[in-house]
């Protein structure tokens, strides 16, 4: 397994940390009733996307953990 750089890091950090912000104000929008539909018009169901997007901060708090972990 390969070692990543100080600047790789960060890199993966950042991107990590925006995906988590984007996922919470997704979440926000859900708890507020904001509904999607697909382009066909075809309603999306909100408590799924809702996990989906319960999961993604989960994941991205765990990597984003791992990485402040070996960054350390």
């Amino acid at each position: 397994m390969s070692t990543l750089s100080d600047t790789e890091v960060a890199a993966a950090l950042d991107r990590f940390k925006d995906r988590r912000v984007t996922a919470i104000h997704r979440l926000d929008m859900i708890a507020r009733g904001a509904t999607l539909t697909y382009e066909d018009g075809t309603p999306i169901d909100m408590a799924s996307e809702k996990r989906r997007q319960e999961k993604i901060v989960e994941d991205m708090d765990r990597r984003i953990s791992a990485l402040e972990r070996s960054a350390g």
